[in-house]
């Protein structure tokens, strides 16, 4: 069993820019958090990565979620599931880092 992610989790692109945990959901409560879903997009902000032009990520857009854990048939996310996060263009700067996670709530 693995713990859901909810809007109360800590997420942060892999230079450092923080992801604002927003959801559709407004059913599945954990410990007074709405648990977040694969469908959900999550604005980046703070990501300070610039190679050679500035290209910091805006956003994730998560790849897998729970296996057996749906809301209306939208897997939930978990604190394994991969997101990639995108600069302005779309185009993917890295994978997401879950830094925290509520620990109350587990699924599969």
């Amino acid at each position: 069993m693995i713990p859901i992610l909810s809007t109360t989790s800590i997420v942060m692109c892999p230079h450092g820019g923080m992801a604002q945990l927003i959801t559709s959901s407004t059913e599945a409560q954990i410990d007074g958090a709405f648990a977040l879903l694969l469908t959900d997009v999550h604005p980046i902000v703070g990501c300070p990565f610039a190679p050679v032009v500035p290209s910091p990520c805006v956003s994730i857009r998560w790849v897998t979620g729970a296996v057996q854990t749906k809301l209306h048939e939208v897997p939930v996310l978990l604190q394994t599931s991969v997101g990639l996060c995108l600069n302005a263009a779309q185009a993917p700067q890295g994978p997401a880092v879950v830094v925290q996670a509520q620990q109350r709530a587990l699924a599969t």
